[in-house]
């Protein structure tokens, strides 16, 4: 009886994985792909906020695994995620503004900005909570410059 619970929740978070899967699964492949990427940006990018914040133990192994993966992350080639028409006036289901289409040397100037922030990040984050604190802003900065232009406010 004990496993009732269980699996009543587990059939719940099922239940809604699944309703949330078929709300986007109209969406172009390339703008899932672009949503998981950004998933993991904010996957990593918890992690280092929260023991930034001190909300998570600083953990110097955690924090420069996360530094590297949005290090490597920011170096992928994400051209193909982009195609014209997937803006969020075009589809349902992004937040993809249009002005990535129509200042693309801003978005380009943006994402190089995140690539040395997330090195400088990848430097430090093992060297103590400190160093990680110190990262953090210029990281911060550097996801805010292409959000603040090119990606639909949260309501």
């Amino acid at each position: 009886m004990k496993s009732l619970p269980l699996l009543a929740g587990l059939a719940t978070l099922a239940l809604g994985t699944l309703v949330h899967a078929d709300a986007h699964s109209n969406l172009p492949p390339a703008v899932k792909a672009r949503q998981a990427h950004m998933q993991l940006y904010a996957h990593n990018l918890g992690v280092l906020g929260g023991m930034a914040q001190e909300k998570i133990d600083y953990d110097a192994a955690a924090a420069s695994a996360a530094a590297a993966n949005l290090a490597a992350l920011a170096q992928l080639d994400q051209s193909s995620y982009w195609p014209e028409g997937t803006d969020n006036g075009a589809i349902e289901g992004t937040r993809a503004l249009p002005a990535i289409w129509t200042d693309f040397d801003g978005v380009m100037t943006a994402s190089e900005g995140l690539i040395e922030a997330s090195a400088a990040m990848s430097d430090v984050a093992g060297d103590g909570l400190d160093a990680l604190k110190g990262a953090m802003r210029p990281l911060g900065q550097a996801c805010s410059a292409c959000h603040q232009d090119y990606r639909q406010r949260d309501n």
